[in-house]
């Protein structure tokens, strides 16, 4: 009987996938093109332009996965410039250099060049959830870029649509309290990408007063935070993430704050990837605390590695250079931590490792690590590097159980801001440093 209902579940699984994946027939394409075609046009008033939008919006959300690509698709390869407007606009505006039609004739080449793609997605803006739409819109766009290339050139207009949509200056700095409302704290919940929230307890202890939760938000999106970061204030740099989360501990004092740790920042829009207002929201932030608490002092973060674990097992060979004697899955398992006196012995090694992955480890002149780019590209330095900071099974998997405090120094982060762009010069404490630099020398002395 069990084997009998697996096999109905399986077989409702397999319906359920053909139809996410089923691709548009050719009536379907045709009736499709002339909804693009009529938005493309944009013929008739506003109301009209709105009405269209709605109906191509509808028609879109009514799809699955593949009729969404088809879609995506026609709109990337049928409605970009036209290739002999943009030259015969082009030969006019050469023509016209230096004489009094130069201006008139770039304007000709801008509207030439102007791909008729843009013409229809800035026709959702009109609609109510417009913009949540074309966010979501481009969140299924990156999943099929990875498999067609061909969406490429949509993907760089909407981004670039979306980077002037949601500049800096259009957002809004709010803090989230445990009065904030039910349906915005639920998202809370559901976003939350550094450390899970694990029940409303769990969630309540991150907004008691000893903590500030802030979020960016659109004035088009009020309900939907577009990244948010969690803030704990302490008397000291945080060293254990279950200590700052434990819902047990007693409620500290904020009054006698002079450190702010940031141990969550999560962006919740996978459709904006690329557009980047964390550095703003931090900077936003730290003024905001400034004014509440003057006795702050010190501002850093407590962060992972995420991809520690990964590195290594592409390059095995780093732990033999740290002097560990584990594989990365005995670390990545945790076992050992149960030992006290293998613990001790690991300590150090582990340490060195996470210098050498940090300082080692690059795309280019950037860091791996996404979180080391992020810090490091916003001014921060890396100040320490803490052992067991995060022993759930996830901080095991991901980085063996260590941490980082990023440091926000006020008045060196304009100068690190500057030093990481121009030669990705990455700014340590001493203490790092010193592990960086035994590490870089070990490895230099196997190398040679």
């Amino acid at each position: 009987m069990v084997g009998l209902v697996k096999r109905g579940i399986n077989r409702v699984k397999a319906i359920v996938a053909s139809h996410r994946d089923a691709t548009l027939g050719a009536r379907e394409l045709a009736h499709l093109r002339a909804q693009l075609a009529d938005c493309a046009a944009g013929l008739g008033g506003e109301v009209s332009a709105r009405n269209r939008a709605a109906r191509l919006g509808a028609t879109y959300l009514k799809l699955h996965d593949g009729g969404r690509h088809d879609f995506l698709r026609l709109i990337a390869r049928e409605f970009g410039p036209d290739p002999l407007g943009v030259a015969a606009a082009h030969a006019a505006w050469q023509t016209a250099i230096g004489t009094d039609g130069q201006w008139d004739a770039e304007a000709d080449l801008r509207a030439a060049m102007r791909s008729k793609r843009i013409r229809i997605l800035t026709q959702f803006n009109a609609l109510p959830q417009g913009v949540k739409f074309l966010v979501d819109l481009r969140a299924d766009l990156l999943r099929f870029l990875e498999h067609d290339p061909e969406l490429t050139a949509l993907d760089r207009e909407l981004e670039a649509r979306l980077t002037a949509w949601f500049d800096v200056g259009f957002l809004e700095l709010s803090r989230l309290t445990w009065n904030s409302p039910a349906a915005l704290l639920e998202k809370l919940i559901e976003y939350e990408a550094v450390h899970e929230i694990r029940s409303w307890t769990d969630l309540k202890n991150r907004l008691d007063s000893d903590r500030r939760l802030y979020a960016f938000f659109h004035p088009r999106m009020p309900q939907e935070p577009l990244i948010f970061v969690e803030v704990a204030l302490t008397d000291r740099l945080a060293d254990n993430v279950q200590a700052l989360l434990d819902e047990h501990a007693p409620v500290f004092d904020a009054r006698l704050a002079d450190t702010a740790i940031f141990y969550s920042i999560s962006n919740t829009q996978a459709g904006l990837r690329g557009v980047s207002f964390g550095n703003f929201l931090l900077k936003r932030v730290i003024d905001d605390l400034q004014r509440d608490f003057p006795k702050l002092k010190t501002f850093a973060t407590l962060s992972p590695l995420p991809q520690l674990g990964s590195w290594v097992k592409r390059n095995p060979a780093a732990l033999t250079q740290a002097g560990i004697a584990l594989d990365a899955a005995a670390l990545a398992a945790g076992d050992w931590a149960k030992s006290r006196e293998q613990a001790r012995g690991l300590r150090e090694p582990l340490l060195k490792l996470a210098a050498c992955y940090l300082t080692l480890a690059k795309h280019g002149r950037l860091p791996v690590d996404p979180v080391a780019r992020f810090h490091l590209g916003n001014g921060a330095r890396i100040e320490r590097i803490n052992f067991l900071a995060d022993t759930s099974a996830k901080g095991y998997q991901q980085s063996y159980g260590l941490m980082l405090n990023y440091l926000y120094d006020i008045d060196a982060i304009e100068n690190n801001v500057e030093a990481f762009a121009a030669e990705g010069t990455i700014a340590m404490s001493a203490a790092v440093r010193r592990l960086a630099r035994t590490t870089t020398h070990d490895n230099q002395k196997e190398t040679a």
